[in-house]
């Protein structure tokens, strides 16, 4: 059995400062926000309003789902191939139809949110390590995909490209070493 609170951040300042730091402190979970907000802001105001009104509600979802689930399985493969798919989409830059985008965030939300979930103590009401990571999903998506979408310089657009690509890159060298063992 894993051990369930191996990456959950301990600040001192209480439960929601500890889910701030936890979506701020664990890679994939911050490449992916990072990614899906570029990946919405590339596709105009109305991408970046999809994304801040599902992502962090699939999130909430799928926490609240893994904190009572309590199941002992591996959700990193998963998490892994999301975030290559957010990357390589990101470095292609391609318009999306909304539905396609919708269905991203909220599977995404939802297996984020559900490993999140997992990791995160049981609280008797609403987690205030979960609200913590919503809440900082929230406000970077809102602050990055607005950037993106007023963004007007081409290297600007590039950069943005080269970010996906990077993010892509990372999620292949994790897969790689997951499967390496």
């Amino acid at each position: 059995m894993p051990v369930l609170f191996a990456h959950l951040m301990e600040t001192g300042f209480g439960g929601f400062y500890d889910g701030i730091a936890h979506l701020l402190i664990t890679p994939v979970d911050l490449m992916l926000v990072i990614g899906l907000s570029v990946l919405a802001g590339q596709q105009g105001p109305a991408g970046g309003r999809l994304l801040l009104a599902l992502l962090p509600m699939s999130w909430w979802l799928g926490g609240m789902a893994g904190q009572w689930l309590r199941f002992d399985t591996s959700l990193t493969a998963l998490t892994t191939a999301l975030l290559i798919v957010v990357g390589v989409l990101v470095a292609l830059a391609r318009r999306l139809k909304a539905a396609v985008l919708a269905l991203l965030v909220v599977v995404a939300g939802l297996v984020f949110g559900l490993a999140n979930g997992f990791t995160l103590p049981v609280a008797a009401g609403m987690s205030l390590d979960l609200l913590g990571v919503v809440s900082a999903v929230a406000v970077l998506v809102l602050l990055i995909s607005g950037q993106v979408v007023v963004t007007q310089r081409s290297w600007l657009r590039i950069a943005q490209q080269v970010a996906g690509s990077w993010i892509a890159a990372a999620g292949v060298l994790a897969l790689g070493l997951m499967l390496k063992g």
